[in-house]
């Protein structure tokens, strides 16, 4: 079984063997869609920890405030990290995952939506990390988020031929 650290090395540096993870299991995809997820959701929760911080030193009220509800604010935010993250992460990975269909047929590649699914799972870190990079250095926007698009969409399009030809009759 291929370990998650092979699955995320491959991802980011050999996009053509993405083609051969689409015989992977579901579930050991779905993993690592989680890990993804829980990347994103510590980075998040990481700028909210600096973000409330920073903005409570600011407003004199709002630092009592915050202080008598922090046991409860903070369990509340990376519950709701968690869940925007998964949701936004796998709708993206499906929404890629059509795009992917879209290449196999205009290619006339052999494949289904469930083997594109696991193909855009992986060829998806590129754009995760680069999100996380991004807002690391303050630049947001439209063109972060195109250029991840590009990036993926790239990835699937390579990845793409490596599946099989559909045969002639």
């Amino acid at each position: 079984m291929v370990k998650h650290s092979q699955l995320f090395i491959d991802s980011l540096l050999h996009p053509k063997k993405l083609a051969a993870y689409r015989l992977l299991s579901i579930g050991k995809t779905i993993q690592y869609v989680f890990l993804l997820i829980a990347l994103v959701t510590i980075f998040s929760f990481i700028q909210f920890l600096t973000g409330v911080s920073t903005i409570s030193y600011s407003i004199e009220g709002l630092t009592e405030y915050i202080e008598d509800i922090q046991w409860l604010l903070y369990p509340f935010a990376i519950l709701f990290l968690i869940l925007t993250t998964t949701v936004l992460l796998f709708g993206r990975i499906s929404i890629y995952a059509f795009v992917g269909v879209v290449i196999l047929k205009l290619t006339n590649r052999r494949g289904e939506y469930r083997h594109m699914w696991r193909t855009a799972a992986l060829a998806n870190t590129w754009s995760t990390l680069l999100s996380i990079i991004f807002t690391t250095l303050q630049f947001t926007g439209t063109i972060p988020t195109l250029i991840g698009i590009v990036i993926t969409v790239i990835l699937l399009f390579i990845a793409s031929t490596k599946y099989p030809k559909i045969p002639k009759k």
